[in-house]
């Protein structure tokens, strides 16, 4: 289970914006949260034996059939999740409006598959990864484009 949204860079908490706080000048600073629920397999399958075997003594009977075990695995995932606390993930990002540019200050392919996919149902906007060497090239002037074309790969030791 897990729920995305927009909240605050000061308050991972925050997500009214009271006051316009994520706006400056031509700039909107938000943050990309993830709260995730998990509910560990070997946790799961204990507290499914255990419900089992309760039943098993309660009925007495030698074994359940496979569609109750099913239906005991799917009810004691869900009380098992409604105690699971979620596990909060926060990403900032900056927006710069004048220019069209996002900066992601994360380098986890999943969130950034995550803030495409949310960017683009928030604001109906596609974003495309910017490689820093065409970055460059495109800040560049014409003598500093031929500089950065005269430029190898160095393996740093």
């Amino acid at each position: 289970e897990r729920s995305v949204g927009w909240v605050s860079v000061l308050n991972m908490f925050d997500s009214e914006f009271a006051y316009a706080s994520y706006a400056a000048a031509d700039h909107v600073v938000l943050s990309l949260r993830l709260d995730e629920r998990r509910v560990s397999p070997k946790v799961l399958n204990k507290f499914c034996l255990k419900e089992e075997e309760r039943l098993k003594k309660e009925r007495q009977i030698p074994k359940l059939a496979r569609a109750h075990r099913v239906e005991i695995k799917e009810s004691v995932k869900l009380m098992l999740m409604k105690r699971a606390a979620p596990t909060p993930a926060v990403y900032d990002l900056c927006w710069n409006l004048a220019e069209a540019t996002v900066l992601f200050f994360s380098t986890s392919q999943k969130a950034q598959e995550l803030l495409e996919e949310f960017f683009k149902e928030t604001f109906d906007l596609s974003l495309m990864l910017q490689v820093p060497y065409l970055t460059a090239e495109h800040l560049l002037d014409a003598p500093g484009r031929e500089a950065l074309a005269d430029i190898s790969p160095a393996i740093f030791i």
